[in-house]
C-alpha cells in the first residue's frame, strides 16, 4: 500500500505568549517569558506562586455565554484553536465534507478546574448530592474533542489521547497515520490544558517538580542552568490542520510544511523520573527518523522537552548526543517551555508550531534565562541561549516526555513537491 503524503494546512493557538499564533510566534523570537504571579485563585499560601497563565482570555468574545459556561476553560481554550486553525486553512461547513474530516484531540489532565470545584462545593454542604448535570460532561478529557467536531460538523475519525505531557504529540502522530492511511483527507490534531487551580498547584507542589522562585517569576524557567530548581506550569491549546498532500494540492490550499514521520516509546522504568540515560528519549528519536525515513544529519533543530528540572534536562541531552552523535554539535536544540512555561498536555502541539515556525521562516526560538552553565551539559552544544538565531531550518523534531514514562517524537520538514 502506498502511504499518502501529509501536509500542514492550517495553526491556532492560544498561549501564555499570546492568543494567536503570530503573537506567539513574535514573542518565542523576541524571547519574552510569560511567567507571572498566579491570578486564577489565590496562591499566597502556596510553594510556587506563579505560573505561565493565558492572559486576556474571556471567553465570551468567542463563545456565546451559555456555550461557554456549560464547558470547562481547557475546551473553551480548544474551541477557540479550532477556530482559528480552521479560519487559517481556508476551511468551513460548506467547503469541506464533514464524513472525510476528523479531530484527533489530547490533554494531560482534562477538566481539573470542574471537578475541583464540583468536590469542594458539595463538601461545603451537608452530604446532600447536588452536582451540576454538566459536571461530568465538563470534566471528561476527551470532550474536547467531541466538542469541536460539534462546533465544526466534522464527522470522521474523532477520539481523544492521552499520555500526560506527551499527549498531544501522540495525538498528532496519530492523525498523521489516519491521513497516510487514507482513513481522512483532514483531521484537526492538537491539544488543551488549563489546570492552574489550587489542585494542579497543589499536587505539582506536593511533589516538589515545581520551581519555587517567587521572587523572579520570569526568570524561573531556566532549562540547562545549573540553577535550575523545576518547572514552570503554563496552559495552552494548540490545533493543527494535517491533510494529505493531493487533498491540499486539489483545493489550492496553503502548505506551511511536511510532516515526516514520528515515534512513541516508554522508558519503563519510573513513573515520574526519566531514565538517568535518557534510554526511552534516544529510542524514540531513532524510531520518528526511521519513520521520516531521514538520517540525523537531516535534523537542523531539535525543540526540546527541557522542563528545567535537573534530572530531566541532563537525561535528555544524553540522548541526544548518543543519537546524533557529531552532529549534535551542528544543529541547534531550545527548550521553549524557558517562555510559556509546561503546557503539559499542550506542550507538544504549541512545541511543534514553533517548529512549523521555524521551517518556515527560517528562525530558531532561543532558550531564555540561561545565566550558568551546568558543568554536567557540554558546553558545545548550540543551546541557542538567550537570544534566537537566523538559520535555515529543512527539518525540526520536537520532543515530548510525560510521567509515566511516555516519550512521543515529530518531525516536520519543509515542503518540496
Amino acid at each position: 500500500m502506498q502511504l499518502k503524503r501529509v501536509v500542514v494546512t492550517g495553526l491556532g493557538a492560544l498561549t501564555p505568549l499570546g492568543n494567536t499564533v503570530a503573537d506567539y510566534w513574535e514573542n518565542l523570537v523576541k524571547g519574552v517569558s510569560g511567567a507571572a504571579p498566579i491570578t486564577q485563585f489565590d496562591a499566597s499560601k502556596f510553594r510556587t506562586q506563579f505560573a505561565c497563565e493565558v492572559k486576556g482570555f474571556d471567553p465570551v468574545q468567542y463563545l456565546d455565554k451559555k456555550e461557554a459556561r456549560k464547558i470547562d476553560r481547557f475546551t473553551q481554550f480548544a474551541l477557540v484553536a479550532s477556530d482559528q486553525a480552521m479560519a487559517d486553512a481556508g476551511l468551513n461547513k460548506e467547503n469541506i465534507n464533514p464524513d472525510r474530516v476528523g479531530v484527533v484531540f489530547a490533554s494531560g489532565i482534562g477538566g481539573l478546574i470542574t471537578f475541583q470545584q464540583e468536590v469542594m462545593d458539595f463538601a461545603k454542604g451537608d452530604g446532600t448530592p447536588r452536582f451540576n448535570p454538566f459536571f461530568i460532561p465538563k470534566m471528561i478529557l476527551d470532550i474536547a474533542a467531541g466538542q469541536i467536531s460539534m462546533r465544526h460538523n466534522l464527522r470522521g475519525p474523532n477520539f481523544a489521547v492521552v499520555s500526560a505531557c506527551a499527549s498531544s504529540t501522540n495525538a498528532m502522530i496519530e492523525a498523521y497515520n489516519l491521513l497516510r492511511l487514507g482513513k481522512a483527507d483532514i483531521i484537526l490534531t492538537g491539544g488543551s490544558e488549563a489546570v492552574i487551580s489550587e489542585a494542579g498547584v497543589g499536587g505539582f507542589n506536593a511533589m516538589k517538580a515545581m520551581s519555587e522562585r517567587n521572587d523572579d517569576p520570569t526568570t524561573a524557567s531556566r532549562p540547562y542552568d545549573k540553577d535550575r530548581d523545576g518547572f514552570v506550569m503554563g496552559e495552552a491549546a494548540g490545533v493543527v490542520v494535517m491533510e494529505t498532500l493531493e487533498h491540499a494540492l486539489a483545493r489550492g490550499a496553503k502548505i506551511y510544511c511536511e510532516i515526516a514521520g514520528g515515534g512513541a516509546t516508554a522508558d519503563a522504568y519510573h513513573i515520574t523520573a526519566p531514565h538517568p540515560d535518557g534510554l526511552g528519549a534516544q529510542n524514540v528519536m531513532k524510531a520518528a527518523l526511521e519513520d521520516a525515513g531521514m538520517q540525523p544529519e537531516e535534523i537542523d533543530y531539535i525543540n526540546t522537552h527541557g522542563t528545567s528540572t535537573p534530572l530531566g534536562d541532563i537525561a535528555e541531552v544524553k540522548a541526544i548526543v548518543n543519537v546524533f552523535k557529531e552532529h549534535a554539535y551542528k544543529l541547534n536544540i531550545s527548550a521553549t517551555k524557558s517562555m510559556t512555561g509546561h503546557c503539559l498536555g499542550a506542550a507538544g502541539v504549541i512545541e511543534a508550531i514553533a517548529c512549523i515556525q521555524s521551517v518556515v521562516h527560517n528562525i530558531v526560538p532561543p532558550t531564555i534565562n540561561h545565566f550558568t552553565d551546568d558543568p554536567e551539559l557540554d558546553p558545545k552544544l548550540n543551546f541557542t541561549f538567550n537570544k534566537a538565531q537566523s538559520k535555515t531550518i529543512n527539518a525540526a523534531l520536537s520532543n515530548t516526555f510525560g510521567f509515566g514514562g511516555h516519550n512521543a517524537c515529530i518531525i516536520v520538514k519543509k515542503f518540496v513537491a
